[in-house]
């Protein structure tokens, strides 16, 4: 590959990024507007276990101002990945053989709806029982009051964290499609995948098993639907 290619290659990517930055930015100033309902929106989840009497708090001078303005920026980023994705499946695509590319429109479909397929498990199912965990274990001498700076945090840490891990089907019949694995090594190298999953499942939830299994069992599952889509090889 000549540096003139490797140039062209590069300022392709810049502007395909530069395309995702214009969206994200245009999608946070349009939400700045409506911070108060998303706020609702995001918050519904720790909201709906809290005892009676209990809220989130502001800790810091600035947090009534930010919090609202971070959690747009959050969620902007959340609806920009589908553009991001079509942006990097369009640099990749000119790359791949013809036989390949008629794989491209299918795999990227399904790369954006499996990513808000684990957004939805880790927000509608996941965060409700972490909650009801947490908010349970509570000795009763003790009023639960969150900062929203944490909670936004933990939130977007660990909903990106499952929409990322359900990438997996898709990673999976790439590197097996592509050649840079087989699907015998991977079925071999299953056992220590799945400590892989545990322990990715243990960095990236709380420091409780039920969370952890939450994202360690899904990647398991997903995984192995990975496997069986590829091609033998």
């Amino acid at each position: 590959m000549t540096r003139d290619s490797i140039s062209n290659h590069l300022l392709e990517l810049r502007s395909r990024l530069l395309k995702v930055i214009v969206l994200f930015a245009a999608l946070s100033i349009l939400g700045i507007p409506f911070a108060a309902e998303i706020y609702n929106i995001i918050a519904a989840p720790l909201i709906a276990t809290l005892p009676d009497g209990s809220s989130m708090i502001a800790t810091e001078v600035a947090s009534p101002f930010m919090a609202p303005i971070k959690l747009v920026m959050y969620v902007a980023l959340l609806f920009s990945m589908p553009w991001l994705f079509f942006q990097l499946w369009m640099f990749i695509a000119p790359g791949l053989y013809e036989s390949e590319r008629r794989f491209t429109a299918p795999l990227m479909i399904s790369t954006i709806l499996l990513f808000f397929c684990g957004v939805s498990f880790a927000f509608f199912v996941v965060c409700p029982i972490i909650f009801k965990f947490f908010v349970g274990m509570a000795p009763d001498s003790i009023q639960i009051m969150t900062d929203i700076n944490q909670y936004l945090s933990f939130i977007f840490k660990l909903v990106f964290a499952f929409g990322i891990a359900f990438e997996i089907p898709v990673a999976t019949v790439l590197l097996v499609n592509s050649g840079i694995v087989t699907k015998s090594s991977l079925i071999s190298a299953r056992p220590f995948l799945i400590i892989l999953f545990l322990v990715i499942g243990m960095l990236l939830t709380p420091p409780d098993i039920f969370s952890q299994l939450f994202l360690a069992v899904p990647m398991w599952i997903l995984f192995e639907i990975g496997v069986l889509l590829s091609r033998n090889k």
